[in-house]
């Protein structure tokens, strides 16, 4: 694979999203990084080309991408990549695709998977939507897992939220019948949006049943997110939703 990044010095990486003349998209994210440390940079001259997946606006064969027939899930903005690591070493029989704007968190992850050995992990620093429309073949996912996106909890940004109807959509599509949905999130208030929205999206059920919830599944650890909005008071709230 060729490495995206330019080696020569450190600096900010490339945007992760395809900028269209003229046209201005409302998207689920603000790029938050500032300057590429040379750790990071280093991290993606060594270990990109071993666990990364360039973006390149085609349909992509994913058992060819990881070299074998096996289950594959795929966790959008997956952060610092605790959740992802830890699903790959909790249950090393499926294939994992992981989906990240913010270049540090991913610089961190590509490190943690050298040492780990996780050749059945790949990423991309690239916008989720984007890659979910170009390059994910419809019914090839058995999973796909969002754990605590941005809230957006101001009114006039719920816009951003990235739990949208047209999304959902694009989920259902991009999963296998019988694959799985599984959002997390410590905001009640978006924990509503996402019943409002998945449960009204024809191809989806609710595991619990109508606006309902699970305990946290073994598969997903406790994130630093979930332990921060626990200490806030909030509760959490782990929705899962059988593709029909």
């Amino acid at each position: 694979m060729t490495n995206p990044f330019d080696s020569a010095g450190s600096k900010a990486p490339p945007k992760p999203f395809t900028v269209t003349e003229g046209r201005r998209e409302v998207r689920s994210f603000v790029l938050r990084q500032g300057r590429f440390t040379p750790a990071q940079q280093r991290a993606f001259d060594e270990r990109w080309p071993r666990f990364g997946i360039d973006f390149n606006g085609e349909p992509r064969d994913l058992d060819a991408t990881f070299g074998r027939v096996a289950p594959k899930v795929l966790e959008i903005g997956f952060g610092n990549g605790a959740a992802l690591r830890y699903a790959a070493q909790f249950d090393p029989s499926k294939d994992y695709i992981g989906i990240e704007v913010h270049a540090p968190g991913v610089g961190r992850l590509l490190n943690a998977l050298a040492d780990d050995g996780a050749d059945h992990v790949k990423l991309y620093h690239h916008d989720a939507v984007e890659v979910l429309e170009k390059e994910i073949a419809d019914g090839a996912l058995d999973e796909i897992r969002i754990y605590f996106p941005d809230p957006w909890h101001k009114k006039r940004h719920n816009k951003r939220r990235l739990v949208q109807p047209a999304f959902a959509a694009l989920l259902v599509r991009k999963l296998r019948p019988g694959g799985l949905l599984h959002c997390a999130t410590d905001w009640a208030d978006y924990a509503e949006q996402m019943w409002d929205v998945l449960d009204a999206t024809e191809g989806l059920a609710n595991r619990a049943g109508p606006r309902g919830s699970v305990p946290r599944p073994d598969w997903r650890p406790q994130t630093h997110f979930e332990t921060r909005g626990q200490k806030l008071g909030h509760g959490v709230w782990d929705l899962l939703y059988d593709r029909a």
